[in-house]
């Protein structure tokens, strides 16, 4: 694993450098009214309508549609889609963890895949789960 400092995401991202892409979570409906979703439409090109996947500088992994496990097929097809992707960096949010009303211990194993993906940055509390700290 590369260095963890490197490879976490800010808390607030207020700003994305031209090859950043915000990662958020959604809903299946795309109806990104609040949260990050909400800041992912408003800045950066989140699509009214689409819940999942690449739009604008933005990813969409939904959250709403039941338990951890319904969520990790997006995870893992979000992961894949960074690794062919390398000249992108990926900040993702907590996502899961506001409105959806996951905890980080919940969400973080589902990343677990995404610990060696240098291009994929986590936020600190996943990394805390994922290390086991």
């Amino acid at each position: 694993m590369t260095d963890i400092s490197a490879r976490t995401s800010a808390g607030s991202i207020e700003q994305l450098a031209e090859n950043e892409i915000f990662v958020f979570g959604s809903n299946l409906a795309g109806m990104h009214g609040g949260g990050a979703a909400r800041l992912a439409r408003i800045r950066w090109g989140a699509v009214m309508g689409q819940g999942v996947g690449l739009q604008g500088r933005t990813y969409a992994i939904p959250t709403m549609q039941g338990g951890p496990e319904t969520i990790k097929p997006y995870v893992d097809e979000f992961i894949a889609f960074a690794k062919a992707h390398p000249g992108l960096r990926f900040l993702v949010t907590e996502i899961g963890c506001g409105i959806a009303g996951f905890t980080p211990s919940q969400i973080a194993p589902l990343f677990a895949g995404a610990a060696d993906v240098p291009n994929i940055l986590l936020p600190a509390r996943f990394w805390d789960v994922l290390l086991g700290r």
